[in-house]
């Protein structure tokens, strides 16, 4: 059975909605573990638009599985990860306009600069993720960076609007997961999975982990966060 991992940016968004105290992913992500989360995201944007500094620091302090931080590469988020020390950095791509993260990083284009951020938070002992499309050239690109692990960025095969776009789109995760187990990366897949078409993800055996935020936190208002995750530990498993 593949790990699951909450995603908790969007009870932040809700909190930032009216610049509150609550409710705070802090608490959502104590009870995301206690119903059997295996680990704990967030992504700490540079406009912080969600997540803040306060809650990345209260989290390396009380999450108790395993704590991934999305993150862009730039100098200032670098600086935070090396302090605050998360137990997985994930390298994301980010623009200040789109709503939600819209496709891989592109590692080819910008390799060396890459190479600089992984080295310095391996030095730091942070192990390094990077979230990129399922495309072969990509993964080659991730293993000549030493990344500890892949993101495979699953929205093309969660936006597909026919079953051949989705037959096919699930096809390249396929060859895209194999490929990267083969080069020996840790294979980790997510973005718009949700209770649905997780039957169809999770019978790629070489996915060890799935990140999953807006349809579980979603599902958590009407259930509560705690049934929320079990359901979809169930369907999983």
């Amino acid at each position: 059975m593949p790990r699951l991992a909450i995603n908790v940016d969007h009870v932040a968004t809700l909190r930032q909605a009216r610049l509150a105290a609550e409710p705070d992913p802090v608490a959502a992500a104590i009870f995301a573990e206690l119903a059997g989360a295996h680990g704990i995201v967030v992504h700490l944007r540079e406009d912080r638009r969600h997540i803040q500094d306060r809650d990345v620091a209260v989290l390396r302090k009380t999450v108790k599985t395993k704590l991934n931080l999305e993150m862009a590469a730039t100098r200032e988020i670098v600086e935070i990860a090396q302090k605050i020390k998360p137990d997985v950095a994930t390298l994301v791509p980010e623009k200040r306009q789109e709503l939600t993260t819209e496709g891989g990083l592109d590692v080819t284009a910008f390799e060396s600069s890459l190479a600089d951020v992984v080295e310095t938070l391996h030095g730091s002992g942070v192990a390094v993720s990077l979230f990129i499309d399922p495309e072969p050239k990509q993964i080659k690109a991730a293993r000549r960076l030493e990344a500890d692990y892949i993101e495979l960025h699953t929205g093309a095969f969660a936006e597909a609007k026919s079953f051949s776009d989705r037959q096919e789109q699930f096809e390249r995760l396929v060859t895209g997961a194999r490929l990267a187990k083969k080069l020996e990366l840790g294979v980790h897949a997510g973005h718009g999975v949700d209770y649905l078409n997780i039957q169809w993800l999770k019978n790629i055996t070489e996915i060890e982990e799935f990140s999953i935020g807006h349809s579980v936190i979603a599902r958590a208002v009407l259930v509560g966060i705690d049934r929320a995750v079990r359901e979809m530990l169930q369907l999983m498993g």
